[in-house]
């Protein structure tokens, strides 16, 4: 297998730490891309449209996107039980996984209008939106994470590289002050070695 990768990606992160702690790593073969929301990188949009990492090519050539998608496969193939089979249990751990992955959305939105766009085309409202999106998320965080303990599911690891991306990329918005319970969490699962193998630096 391949997969289409950026380091600081949060969305390669999640398949990174699935694929770590279902022993997969060492079959999947990383390429450095270039993602970008202007400047598409032509290598990726070979493969997959939108131009976006992750993207996992298989074996046979089928190309995979999007995170969800990835380590739904990927835990099929390890047999790693982090998507729970259908019912109550299921639509639980998707939701949470959805919350994380809206929270990722609205922090890389927020680094796109920041750092993509030029200083005059830039829209404070618009940051300001999308921070709001990431407050309210981190508020769902934080009323599960005395829930979770240490549990690793796709719920758990989204959540853990959702709270990661705020380190990199918005430390000013103190996350930890707004959710304690959710950064006690964070402080075990962060030292899991999947989550250290995976730091983006």
């Amino acid at each position: 297998m391949k997969l289409f990768y950026a380091k600081a990606s949060p969305f390669v992160r999640k398949v990174l730490v699935v694929a770590h702690e279902l022993g997969l790593f060492e079959r999947i073969e990383l390429l450095p891309a270039a993602a970008h929301p202007i400047n598409r990188d032509a290598t990726i949009r070979a493969q997959n449209p939108l131009g976006q990492v992750p993207t996992l090519i298989l074996d046979d050539g089928t190309a995979l996107a999007d995170s969800r998608v990835i380590c739904e496969y990927l835990d099929h193939l390890g047999g790693g039980g982090f998507f729970p089979a259908p019912g109550p249990a299921r639509w639980t751990a998707l939701a949470a996984q959805s919350t994380g992955d809206g929270l990722l959305d609205a922090a890389l939105l927020c680094v796109y209008e920041t750092r993509v766009r030029q200083e005059g085309e830039r829209s404070p409202a618009w940051v300001a939106g999308q921070r709001e999106k990431i407050v309210d998320a981190l508020a769902r965080i934080e009323a599960a994470a005395p829930s979770l303990g240490e549990r690793v599911d796709i719920a758990s690891i989204t959540y853990g590289c959702g709270l990661g991306y705020l380190d990199l990329r918005l430390p000013d918005l103190g996350w930890r002050e707004r959710a304690p319970a959710a950064a006690e969490w964070y402080a075990g699962f962060s030292a899991r070695p999947s989550m250290q193998a995976t730091r983006p630096e």
